[in-house]
């Protein structure tokens, strides 16, 4: 594990996709672990106070486009975006004073991400799931230059092995993506 930037240094928290389709064990798409992320999550969102940002995944793509064919291999998520699949879990409630950043794609770093965090930001990362939407936005956040920390026991993967094989990924990549505790963020190093 590397050090990680502190709460306090003008570093946001970027919550990803703590949504029911993520967390519920009847989604196709739960993880079997996002329970025992969210202690830690909350722990990361009262330290960052009101720099915390929360995506949420939503079925909005183009179905003219690649989006088509995975909504047809995955037809339970073809649902209207107020269908509760996509409702935040309860504990993710009043983890940011902000409204939800609502994206149709996997990673969440954008024009929309980075206007708020400025170019070059720092960003720490937790949500789900780490071998999908957590490492689409680490690897797209360093492409463009952001400075990224990812929270490795603050991220749950679709299962054990695909969350260490994302981690291992995302570790090849410092010093522009550095691997971190919760409890190293919280210490601020």
């Amino acid at each position: 594990m590397s050090s990680a930037p502190g709460p306090v240094d003008g570093t946001w928290l970027v919550v990803i996709d703590p949504q029911n389709i993520f967390a519920s064990s009847d989604s196709a798409w739960g993880s079997p672990f996002f329970a025992e992320t969210m202690p830690r999550i909350r722990s990361l969102a009262d330290a960052f106070g009101g720099r915390v940002l929360v995506t949420r995944w939503m079925p909005t793509a183009d179905r003219s486009t690649s989006w088509g064919e995975y909504f047809e291999a995955w037809p339970f998520a073809d649902q209207p975006p107020t269908d509760e699949l996509f409702d935040l879990v309860p504990d993710a409630a009043g983890l940011s004073p902000r409204a939800t950043l609502d994206l149709p794609t996997f990673g969440k770093w954008g024009p929309e991400l980075e206007s708020i965090v400025g170019h070059g930001g720092r960003i720490v990362l937790a949500g789900v799931s780490t071998d999908c939407c957590v490492l689409s936005t680490a690897l797209a956040a360093a492409d463009a230059g952001a400075r990224v920390t990812v929270v490795t026991d603050a991220c749950a993967g679709s299962t054990a092995e695909n969350h260490a094989a994302a981690v291992h990924v995302m570790g090849l990549y410092p010093p522009q993506i550095t691997l971190a505790t919760a409890a190293e963020v919280l210490a601020g190093r």
